[in-house]
């Protein structure tokens, strides 16, 4: 049988990485795309605002793409569907919440009228000629979460998406556990499983144990302001807090973009519930005691512009942190994000807050025993952990290990390997194009690894410009050069070096040009060179050095 006769899974980002999550699976002439995430940048990609998958492979195929199927509406599975879609218009396929959080992306972009839209139900089955999806119902920390049952000529693939086994979730359904021991039951090819949790024993405990936490705390704190910095997609832990302050006489104010964006979409679709004259607006905060109020907030990460940071830095002018207040953190930092979180938890206890940030949180993904119970139900012959750095990955592929699955039938993908298929076997058979492109402002991939680094350097060692002003038509040297320095050292008590570096380019310039070198290219590259050498010998310090010629 040729690879062409087998199902080809191609993770094209997600894997060995959080976030980015977006993989292919095709077979013959038709590929589906499950999720297109972003993924966000890392402390060495300054300036850097997002981070969205190389899509190289799916353009090549443009003409086999029948569509992208979406899993849930969190950033790192639907974040990159405006910048992928202005690349490739093929219709999207996702449930009620997830489809309208599309939407306001999509709107964002002025796209929301360039795409196919497909909003489906859970148990709805859609087609795509040889393979087809059925949208199976998950619980995760956001509502309207899926798990896929890809079926294809060489079997069923389950793919769980982000998920964790909820008996008793804030809203809807316990997972579908049923639905997916019948395609157990039946056979499955392969399970791509959430790894995130997968290094945890145990179960991961229901969102219900927040409400109680949240309750818990508004009692301790009666007579104090409640602040809560949660994410916003988080809808399930919203309506607990709307709840909460509900029943203990307080309004609620909601602030961030994208909190006031989700709490007004999920409040359309029925998604949340807020009962009537609970929610006011930030302009009426002052018509209410300090005990009457709730301010539910993003920036449970630290992030520089969300609402909570700009709060701390009295940066909103109607919600100043003053002595007394209670700030609640209802997440656990992302891995990379700890030290940002510490610094607005230190900004906001110099300003006399009781800050909170243990023991109101869950996670929203499945622990060992979870997984465990996923396995055991979907009995697949071939296992293949997704969702999750290095170490998640084999944590979950020893745990299927440890349910019988034998280590051949057991592969840990990287992004870009083609797993191919078929009823008996499986391997990698080939690699595709795959990476990241940086988002920066309006530029999408104009941003590479040089600039990076170039950025790097500048942060680190700041800049020297070298002034040199020639004859525009002899090429002579008109005066003395110039040195201008920015990040790198204070010039009124730093003359000797910049006497030295101003003499070192003046001589490296009358050298090269009375010798017959006139190529500014060339005298550019010896200039920086020269100048970039004494820096070092003096401080130990390499700045970028940028020679400019300017003709007179």
């Amino acid at each position: 049988m040729s690879d062409k006769d087998k199902v080809r899974i191609i993770p094209l980002g997600g894997l060995g990485q959080i976030g980015m999550n977006i993989t292919a699976i095709e077979y013959g002439s038709e590929i589906i795309v499950i999720d297109c995430g972003v993924a966000f940048p890392e402390d060495d990609m300054l300036g850097v605002d997002l981070v969205i998958p190389d899509i190289t492979y799916l353009k090549e195929n443009e003409d086999r793409l029948k569509g992208f199927v979406i899993t849930h509406g969190h950033e790192d599975h639907i974040g990159a569907i405006p910048y992928v879609i202005k690349e490739l218009n093929v219709p999207i396929y996702a449930t009620g919440l997830t489809m309208a959080l599309i939407d306001n992306k999509l709107k964002e972009h002025a796209l929301e009228n360039e795409v196919e839209k497909n909003v489906v139900k859970y148990g709805d089955k859609v087609e795509f000629g040889s393979l087809s999806v059925e949208f199976i119902r998950t619980n995760h920390s956001i509502s309207d979460s899926a798990a896929l049952a890809i079926q294809t000529p060489m079997g069923v693939i389950i793919h769980t998406g982000d998920f964790k086994v909820d008996y008793t979730p804030v809203t809807g359904e316990p997972i579908d556990l049923q639905r997916l021991a019948y395609y157990g039951s039946r056979g499955v090819l392969a399970l791509m499983c959430d790894s995130t949790n997968a290094e945890r024993p145990g179960f991961t405990s229901s969102e219900r144990t927040v409400g109680k936490a949240f309750e818990s705390i508004f009692s301790d704190n009666k007579d104090s302001r409640i602040y809560v910095a949660t994410f916003a997609s988080n809808i399930d832990r919203v309506q607990q807090i709307i709840n909460a302050a509900y029943r203990h006489g307080r309004k609620v104010v909601v602030q961030g973009r994208s909190m006031v964006n989700v709490v007004e979409t999920a409040s359309q679709l029925g998604y949340l519930d807020v009962p009537d004259n609970t929610l006011i607006d930030i302009d009426d905060v002052d018509e209410y005691p300090d005990e009457q109020l709730v301010i539910i907030t993003t920036g449970s990460q630290g992030e520089t512009m969300a609402a909570l940071n700009r709060i701390a830095n009295s940066k909103v002018r109607k919600l100043q942190i003053k002595p007394g207040d209670t700030v609640i953190f209802s997440s656990n930092p992302i891995p990379g994000n700890e030290k940002a979180v510490s610094k607005v938890i230190n900004e906001l206890s110099i300003q006399g807050a009781n800050v909170i940030y243990q023991d109101a949180h869950v996670s929203g993904h499945a622990c060992e025993e979870e997984i465990k119970l996923i396995y055991s139900l979907v009995k697949p012959k071939f296992a293949i952990p997704v969702h999750g750095e290095y170490r998640h990955l084999k944590a979950q592929a020893k745990i299927a290990n440890d349910l019988g699955i034998d280590k051949q039938n057991i592969y840990i993908l990287q992004a870009g390997e083609v797993l191919s298929l078929d009823k008996h076997k499986a391997g990698v058979t080939g690699k595709v194009k795959t990476g990241s492109l940086f988002v920066d402002g309006l530029g999408v991939g104009d941003i590479g690894n040089v600039v990076l680094r170039d950025r790097q350097v500048l942060a680190e060692n700041g800049m020297v410009a070298v002034i040199i002003a020639v004859d525009r038509d002899t090429g002579v040297r008109l005066d003395t050069p110039e040195i201008y320095t920015r990040g790198f050292i204070y010039v009124k008590e730093s003359d000797g070096i910049m006497i030295e570096m101003t003499d070192v380019a003046g001589e490296i310039f009358d050298f090269l040009f009375n010798n017959g070198i006139q190529d500014l290219s060339r005298i550019r590259t010896e200039i920086k060179n020269a100048v970039g050498s004494l820096i070092w010998q003096k401080m130990k310090r390499r700045p970028m050095v940028i020679p400019i010629f300017v003709e007179v």
